[in-house]
């Protein structure tokens, strides 16, 4: 009773406001500190940076140590993959940094410390579940974005080489070019340098521009804006909060509510039965 007590009590804890509005100072001071260290101060403030640094560790150590206890079950903590960033981020930040051969190695990990903002932050964590689960289908339009380069590219070498060979020299330099184009990165110099020769190449440069930067552009952030709502809509069915919350917890009582329907239904049918075979032997 005494460790499901303890068990109860951190994860109160851990699910308290006041905590989680402490980690997330804590992982902001962190970045901070680490900001910190590349400027060039002197000894006592290097060995206050170096304090508050352990002590951030042994914070975030604590921390992880508190949201493993609070599981029901221990290995139920690796199930999440939020959970096993943070304990991968958290462990690495434990390599000491002094007298290490790998020094480099062991700032750069306590650099990523600042990511734990992701998974703390639920919003966070929706933007970048969205970003991972678009990723499939925002190849296809890179594919597709690929193939209109790579036919411009080729169009653009062939009649401007001649014009210019350092910018369509040949296919991936033109790739290149086009790049430069649809970044807007003085793409009118670029056309005005082959419109001495080809009067008409506006066309080629307006049109490549149209597909490039508002077709497969505005593509890419519908892909973007429909697996970010989907997200939002399963957080909410989540956590019973904002409209879909209330949808999916209409949807669990009516489903409720028709299998209690059903059974007094059957007992009602039952009943009447039974009451129809009971008149009969009063008959008989």
């Amino acid at each position: 009773m005494a460790v499901e007590q303890l068990k109860l009590q951190l994860f109160n804890l851990h699910q308290n406001k006041l905590f989680e509005f402490l980690v997330i100072s804590i992982i902001v001071f962190s970045a901070l500190i680490t900001g910190a260290k590349t400027y060039d101060i002197d000894s006592t403030m290097a060995n206050v940076v170096a304090w508050l640094d352990m002590f951030i560790t042994v914070f975030f150590l604590v921390e992880i140590l508190i949201r493993l206890v609070a599981e029901p079950r221990f290995f139920d903590f690796f199930k999440k993959g939020w959970n096993i960033f943070d304990f991968l981020i958290v462990t690495a930040s434990l390599l000491p940094i002094e007298g290490n051969d790998s020094v480099l190695l062991a700032r750069l990990l306590r650099i990523f410390r600042v990511l734990r903002l992701i998974s703390v932050i639920p919003e966070l964590r929706i933007l970048i579940s969205s970003l991972i689960k678009a990723l499939p289908r925002m190849g296809y339009i890179v594919l597709l974005m690929f193939i209109i380069f790579y036919i411009y590219a080729a169009i653009g070498s062939f009649m401007f080489e001649n014009i210019n060979p350092v910018l369509w020299g040949n296919i991936s330099i033109a790739m290149l070019t086009l790049f430069r184009v649809a970044t807007f990165e003085d793409w009118t110099d670029v056309m005005y340098e082959t419109m001495t020769e080809f009067p008409l190449s506006w066309i080629f440069y307006l049109s490549f521009i149209f597909l490039t930067a508002f077709v497969f552009l505005n593509m890419m952030i519908g892909v973007i804006l429909d697996v970010m709502q989907r997200e939002h809509d399963e957080h909410y069915r989540e956590t019973g909060e904002g409209e879909a919350g209330e949808v999916h917890w209409i949807k669990e009582h009516s489903a409720l509510m028709e299998q209690r329907l059903e059974r007094i239904e059957s007992l009602l049918l039952t009943t009447i039965k039974k009451d129809v075979r009971d008149e009969e032997k009063e008959k008989s």
